[in-house]
């Protein structure tokens, strides 16, 4: 008899420790974004590098990478070389990078002779800190990239300096998806 209660008291026990840990990720782990904040980035209107307001509408339908930065973001900077490239891999694919800007429209249009980059670059501003913090990034700290679906779900975000192999891979496992 002392054997069975035990063994009752070793599986109960395992049971509501397995229960703890479940209940106590669930209050650790951020909630994921709404949609209703993919279709507030979808409204915006930005300038571009050149000055041209942008509608943000114009790439929905597209699997979206939208990569927060700024010029003054050396994290923002260093990735955004290696984003470029990745923009031309997938060159002729439903895939788009976004690079909303949390700058001054004139250090954009500046940055973007500077730099060659390979996809469209915003002047978003403090707006666009906004935007990032409905989207995931509580902290608003830079760069803060997200995942979006063609249908307009956040699949992932990242905050800080991308690893490009875990976004290239992102990017394909999600992209995939149906």
């Amino acid at each position: 008899m002392n054997k069975k209660f035990i063994v009752l008291a070793v599986v109960l026990g395992a049971v509501f420790a397995g229960l703890g840990i479940y209940a106590g990720n669930l209050q650790t782990t951020p909630k994921p974004p709404a949609d209703k904040a993919v279709a507030q980035l979808m409204v915006q209107q930005f300038k571009d590098a050149e000055g041209k307001s942008q509608t943000m509408a114009q790439w929905q339908g597209k699997f979206l990478v939208v990569n927060f930065w700024a010029t003054w973001c050396a994290p923002c900077v260093q990735e955004m070389p290696e984003l470029s490239s990745l923009q031309q891999e997938f060159k002729g694919k439903p895939v788009q990078i976004l690079g909303p800007g949390i700058d001054s429209p004139s250090n954009i249009a500046e940055f973007s002779k500077k730099y060659q980059i390979s996809y469209p670059l915003f002047a978003a501003g403090m707006e666009g800190t906004e935007l990032s913090r409905q989207l995931g990034n509580a902290g608003g700290g830079l760069p803060f990239t997200i995942l979006i679906s063609p249908d307009g779900r956040v699949l992932k975000s990242y905050l800080g300096r991308l690893k490009m192999q875990e976004l290239r891979a992102d990017i394909a496992k999600f992209s995939l998806e149906k």
